[in-house]
């Protein structure tokens, strides 16, 4: 059994000294308002008007400048000081979770004071503007009208890069400020396991070709898929007091401890991709809404980013894809959409290999990796200036046809499709990250609880893996650094292994191979 570390829980303040306190004052105050920020952006996806993007990106360039000029304020980088002197004269001044907390601040601290304000401040408004921009574009199948935004983008990031360190690669500084904590060089490792492990596999379930089941050819009402995907979060345990679901262009998940939303989309002929999307979102707001509470504020009260991508493939993937769960769920689908399907059908239905498929959020469990590996190569030579803006459609094109042999007929079908370059670069890795360490934690989870984690998959009874994340995850908000994290809730360090070894005994049983 893994050697679990769950590490403090709560280390008193009430002994603090008074420039901690001071410093977790302004802590909290900037977390406060960028939780703000949250909302608005939210809003901006879910019901704001389409009128209101011009006023929406100044109200977001405002607040985002208010954040920055509060973070590098001199005052903070002085109480910083302080305690770094403090501690460094006698090591029990500050508690573990003290310290955690001015490391994480000293590092955004560093970072942002190295950044002028006017750059963050149109980094922000630009990336609000964007948004609407992609929309339409997207809708329209007009790379050439979204192409002077993303270029603009680029640029802004780039510039924002060389201000943090003008003598590094802009896009590892990019990845960085995504996740510190994690080597870029553990991620190629990854990503070069997985391309090795999944081509072969992919290319052998292909030439298998069972007949699987697939839902029946017909279409069903926004509100029929959005009863079925409420339902699926009921039965999940989402707290509706602390929730709510939306629709959006792009599924997300935002909020807080106390208050975190979910939105997902309506496919009128694909309701299991709705429901998947939901469940996907799901498990992120499972991380947030896990987090301490009492840390509100705080980094310990806030999640750490690769980790965040781990819930939600847990629950997409580890649950709501398996045997158990299909027949556990299959009535309440076939009574939402008047279906009849038998549990094993349900379960082939969610687990069928499309090679063939365009659309990230739309792909498998397996060929997901290389949509993200295609995204992750085009984004570092587009930042890297080694491919112009204009060329992104053709090379995404190339790269997809060389990974699952289709090619794009529309650009809102490939360079187009995902929301995310209007924020900014560097974070696609994300999601595969996260699939690898959710397949880590599953196996973590099913050697350390003592009942029989299908068993309780096939009743209905999410509660004590959910319990098993919060305590071994979610509880720790950023007390540790992301490999730190990682090691401490599995008992080793990031590796693909789990991951493969799932999707090989997995699918070889599907497919017969």
């Amino acid at each position: 059994m893994p050697d679990f570390d769950s590490g403090s829980d709560s280390d008193s303040d009430s002994d603090a000294p008074d420039a901690y306190e001071e410093l977790l004052d302004r802590v909290e105050r900037l977390a406060y308002l960028g939780d703000a920020g949250g909302v608005l952006a939210w809003d901006q996806q879910v019901t704001m008007p389409d009128g209101g993007a011009p006023a929406r990106a100044k109200q977001q360039s405002a607040l985002s400048g208010v954040v920055h000029d509060r973070l590098t304020d001199d005052e903070l980088g002085s109480l910083l000081d302080e305690l770094a002197a403090l501690d460094d004269d006698d090591d029990d001044t500050l508690t573990g979770d003290q310290r955690a907390v001015v490391r994480e601040t000293r590092r955004d601290y560093e970072e942002e004071t190295r950044v002028p304000g006017d750059l963050v401040e149109a980094i922000t408004e630009t990336s609000s503007t964007a948004q609407r921009v992609w929309q339409e574009a997207k809708a329209e199948d007009d790379f050439e009208s979204f192409a002077p935004t993303l270029d603009e983008i680029r640029e802004l990031h780039v510039e924002r890069a060389e201000y943090v360190d003008s003598g590094r690669d802009p896009y590892r500084v990019m990845f960085e400020g995504v996740d510190p904590d994690l080597e870029l060089a553990t991620v190629e490792d990854v990503f070069a396991d997985l391309e090795e492990a999944l081509v072969p596999l992919i290319d052998d379930l292909k030439a298998a070709d069972p007949d699987l089941a697939t839902l029946p050819d017909d279409e069903w009402s926004e509100e029929t898929e959005l009863a079925l995907d409420r339902a699926a979060l009921e039965e999940l345990g989402y707290d509706f007091d602390r929730g709510r679901l939306d629709t959006s262009p792009h599924p997300f998940t935002s909020g807080t401890q106390f208050d975190c939303r979910v939105t997902t989309w309506a496919k009128p002929t694909e309701p299991l991709n709705s429901l998947l999307a939901t469940i996907h979102e799901y498990g992120h707001a499972s991380y947030q809404l896990g987090l301490p509470r009492e840390h509100y504020g705080t980094p310990l009260g806030q999640a750490r980013g690769e980790i965040h991508e781990s819930q939600s493939r847990f629950w997409e993937n580890h649950v709501a894809r398996t045997r158990p769960f299909c027949e556990y769920f299959a009535p309440t689908l076939n009574d939402h959409l008047g279906t009849d399907l038998a549990p094993h059908e349900l379960f082939e239905a969610a687990n069928q290999v499309y090679p063939e498929n365009l659309i990230r959020v739309e792909a498998d469990e397996l060929t997901y990796h290389l949509h993200i590996i295609l995204r992750t190569e085009v984004e570092k030579r587009l930042v890297r200036g080694e491919i112009d803006v204009e060329e992104v459609p053709g090379v995404w094109n190339d790269r997809m046809d060389d990974y699952l042999g289709v090619r794009p007929e529309t650009d809102s079908e490939g360079c187009l499709q995902d929301i995310h370059w209007t924020s900014g670069f560097a974070g696609f890795q994300s999601y595969t990250v996260g699939s690898v360490l959710a397949a880590q934690l599953d196996a973590a989870m099913r050697e350390d609880i003592d009942e029989d984690v299908d068993e309780l998959i096939r009743h209905g009874e999410f509660d004590p893996l959910l319990a098993w994340m919060n305590e071994h995850v979610h509880r720790h908000g950023q007390r540790y650094p992301t490999d730190e994290l990682i090691e401490r809730s599995t008992g080793e360090p990031l590796t693909a292994e789990y991951f493969i070894d799932y999707a090989r005994e997995k699918f070889g049983e599907l497919y017969g191979v």
